[in-house]
């Protein structure tokens, strides 16, 4: 212990120059990272996911462009068109539609039948939709239970499809 003690107060000028010298350091070698290192680091990340999303990419247009892709997300939108067709039809040929149900009607033999648009335009927006709108319409007739089965089940068959409420 007395060791010690000695040791200390004959080399006490330069163990305090020598921890000055360590913490100055240290304080140099945080400030480094702090402002230099830290900022690179997070710059690395941000190139590198960069990187990763833009091989990504590259990936995709290189499989976007072989035939057998082209091909087949060809036939998945003349599928995907064959099933609009079945929920959609064009402006002109809409009115063929209250046709069409005279003559479900017709075929069923209801009696008193009427039809006629439920809203004043005829075509009701769509939410998010450009393009595509709705149409509503009130049918009258009289007939059994069994009768009504039968033409409201040929309604919610008849393509494209017509919603029954």
């Amino acid at each position: 212990m007395v060791l010690i003690k000695t040791f200390i107060k004959t080399y006490n000028k330069y163990l305090t120059r020598a921890a000055i010298a360590w913490a100055a350091c240290l304080v140099l070698f945080v400030l480094a990272y702090v402002f230099v290192l830290a900022p690179l680091k997070n710059s690395r990340k941000r190139l590198d996911n960069e990187l990763t999303q833009k091989k990504q990419e590259y990936e995709m247009a290189q499989i976007a462009a072989r035939e057998q892709t082209k091909a087949r997300l060809k036939k998945e939108i003349e599928d995907l068109q064959n099933i609009l067709k079945n929920f959609v039809v064009d402006l002109e040929e809409s009115t063929n539609l209250t046709f069409d149900i005279g003559q479900i009607a017709n075929e069923e033999k209801v009696s008193s039948f009427s039809i006629k648009n439920k809203n004043k335009q005829g075509l009701s927006e769509i939410p998010d939709c450009n393009s595509i709108c709705e149409s509503h319409i009130d049918i009258g007739f009289i007939a059994g239970f069994n009768q009504f089965a039968i033409f409201v089940n040929a309604l919610e068959r008849h393509q494209p499809v017509l919603f029954v409420n």
